[in-house]
């Protein structure tokens, strides 16, 4: 399936980096967080991306045109520096559509703008480009199949730690909880979609309001429920919550690689040191 990425936005929340670069390019160790994303999904085998591109596209573009691989790949250096042997490629299978969607534009007008190349796509994928998960995108596809409705969406506890408050007509408290003790949700992206969702926006709508209320009338909407590691990046305090994370190597959003280094080593008919550096090389169409 293709999956539409809505990376346009201007993250004015992030002020730290958004001034300079679009909040999805902002890194997480090596990389920038919408390449952990796209590197989640390509763990899938979806390959194929859709970017929406609005603030800033032009960095966007130049990352994945002066596309360093060897930053997250195993490689052999040898002949004093002037030969680089890659021994793992990461995105070199990657087929990547850039699209300029508007600076201003919302969700509903990105994905609209890019419904020309969805045609012939029954299903496909979208997300935003500032979240990670663990979540087992296998068995949500095959849940959404099942439920043969179409649209679907990831819903999430609060990952903040506030208190939800109940107040009666009186205005007196009824009760206060932390939002994880109570049956709280969230959108939490990670959006299904059946090409009829198109046939559920107008022009300038914000996709998770009147679309979704109509498609919520014709119950045609489903939510999939999930409890384990979700994340966006809003703030610089998520921003270090992911730094941290990949400092500790602890980074749930990536699928486990089994490697063998000595046949790759071998297969180019190499003894020299293997260097190891973790960071990608892209096919861009469009």
């Amino acid at each position: 399936m293709k999956v539409v990425l809505f990376c346009g936005g201007l993250g004015t929340r992030l002020k730290e980096y958004s001034e300079t670069i679009p909040k999805p390019m902002v890194d997480i160790g090596y990389r920038p967080i919408m390449w952990h994303l796209m590197k989640y999904y390509a763990s899938f085998g979806h390959t194929d991306f859709i970017l929406c591109l609005g603030y800033r596209g032009d960095i966007i573009k130049n990352y994945f045109l002066n596309y360093n691989e060897c930053l997250s790949n195993n490689f052999v250096l040898s002949d004093g520096g002037r030969t680089v042997h890659l021994l793992d490629h990461d995105i070199s299978d990657w087929t990547i559509t850039f699209v300029d969607t508007g600076l201003n534009s919302n969700i509903g007008q990105r994905l609209l703008a890019v419904r020309e190349f969805l045609a012939g796509d029954r299903v496909f994928m979208a997300n935003y480009a500032d979240g990670l998960t663990d979540l087992n995108l296998e068995e949500y596809t095959q849940y959404f199949f099942a439920q043969d409705k179409i649209a679907s969406f990831l819903c999430v506890q609060p990952p903040q730690s506030f208190h939800v408050v109940s107040v009666r007509d009186d205005n007196l408290v009824g009760s206060i909880a932390a939002a994880q003790e109570v049956d709280l949700w969230i959108n939490g992206g990670f959006f299904i979609f059946r090409q009829e969702i198109f046939d559920y926006m107008n022009e300038g709508e914000e996709l998770v309001v009147e679309p979704f209320q109509r498609l919520i009338a014709r119950e045609q909407l489903i939510g999939y429920r999930h409890r384990g590691f979700w994340a966006c990046m809003d703030t610089f305090k998520e921003k270090k919550m992911f730094d941290d994370m990949v400092a500790r190597g602890y980074m749930p959003w990536t699928r486990p690689q089994r490697q063998n280094l000595v046949a790759r080593r071998q297969a180019i008919g190499l003894n020299t040191h293997v260097m190891r550096v973790d960071m990608p090389k892209v096919s861009i169409h469009g």
